[in-house]
């Protein structure tokens, strides 16, 4: 006889499946930097990056956030990449987040969303302190891939590196369609922030 509690298993099963897709990420990362065997020692990666979003209109604020975002960073060449699954960003209420997975990000047909650079400046990554970075990369959205540049903070300490970057995202641009019912509810441009907590590999 089963005397599990159906709440109880759901929750194991989805612990399960994010678990699952952290470890799918880093390792869809570190085959996209094209790491060897020898950079490995230079590698600093994160797999509970913290991404969020804003929409403010004079009607309504949308707000939402992923808590389960992965990024690597390879400090001897500058090279960053950032995934994340779509589906894991959460809302104040389950009918935003419904019309977001379903209606405009389509995130079982686009389940991700990923960012591949490489930052500009040459920077002591041995040394602690804090450094304006810029990283120049591609953006995938929606299934659509464009260039884009990134502005943030890069702070070494103690071994560690932390990485925050605020942008704005134009829905246009990744082909993400908003009915017009809901156009007064929905700002055209995101503002998109990003905090990832590395730690050497």
């Amino acid at each position: 006889m089963d005397l599990t509690l159906p709440e109880h298993s759901a929750l194991m099963v989805n612990q399960r499946k994010i678990s699952t897709n952290m470890k799918k990420n880093i390792l869809l990362l570190v085959c996209t930097l094209l790491i060897s065997q020898a950079s490995f020692a230079q590698l600093f990666y994160t797999q509970t990056g913290k991404t969020s979003f804003f929409s403010k209109t004079p009607l309504e604020d949308i707000s939402a956030v992923n808590n389960n975002v992965s990024s690597i960073l390879n400090t001897a060449t500058n090279d960053i990449a950032v995934r994340m699954n779509i589906n894991q960003f959460r809302f104040p209420n389950r009918l935003m987040e419904e019309h977001f997975n379903e209606n405009y990000l389509e995130s079982e047909k686009f389940p991700a969303a990923t960012f591949k650079g490489k930052i500009a400046e040459k920077i002591d990554f041995t040394k602690d302190g804090t450094y304006d970075v810029t990283a120049k990369g591609v953006m995938m959205i929606h299934g659509v891939s464009k260039e884009k540049v990134l502005i943030g903070k890069l702070t070494v300490a103690q071994s560690n590196i932390t990485l925050d970057t605020n942008f704005e995202i134009a829905l246009v641009d990744y082909k993400i369609d908003i009915p017009k019912i809901v156009w007064e509810k929905i700002a055209e441009k995101i503002a998109v922030k990003n905090n990832f907590s590395l730690i050497k590999k």
